[in-house]
């Protein structure tokens, strides 16, 4: 039990990352959109809430924190992911590129798991060096992109998640 409650934002990462995997394989275009879409939502109703904020507050205080200005943005860049999600479907190599440095990132962090574990002389530091080498050639692959379609990137980087949170749950 105290194992648990000493990993449990580990084990919540995990669950994340394989959730995210899974429905990264089940419809990468569909999830990505969704993600976008809900985005979207979230970024006009903060930027309504911030025009209501500066009309319900007194005049002097609303000019200085700019409401009016930061709700506005706000709702043009929701609208903006609601109407054009294909606009983003299309763009992703760069965020592809982005997630790539994540993965690689973390296989960093993986690697210093792996060496605190191996410096401790626990049994099994073997498999946080296979996390890490997978994280890393998960991150060569999708830095180097050789795919043509930006749904087969999502869908390997899919894979490279659920296998990264298998390897991480039981590390």
């Amino acid at each position: 039990m105290k194992s648990l409650k000493e990993n449990f934002n580990g084990i919540i990462i995990c669950i994340f990352e394989l959730a995210i995997g899974i429905l990264l394989l089940i419809d990468p275009i569909g999830f990505t959109s969704g993600i976008i879409i809900t985005a979207g939502v979230l970024l006009v109703l903060t930027g309504l809430i911030n025009c209501i904020k500066y009309f319900i507050t007194e005049a002097k205080e609303a000019s200085k924190g700019q409401l009016m200005t930061k709700g506005l943005i706000a709702v043009l860049a929701g609208a903006f992911c609601i109407l054009n999600t294909d606009w983003f479907i299309v763009t992703f190599s760069a965020l592809t590129v982005i997630y790539g440095v994540i993965v690689l990132l973390a296989s960093v962090e993986k690697i210093q798991l792996c060496m605190d574990l191996l410096r401790q002389k626990r049994k099994k530091w073997y498999l946080a060096a296979f996390s890490a080498i997978i994280s890393l050639v998960c991150a060569v692959v999708i830095l180097k992109n050789p795919f043509s379609s930006s749904a087969l990137i999502w869908i390997v980087a899919g894979i490279s998640l659920i296998l990264e949170a298998i390897f991480d749950m039981y590390t």
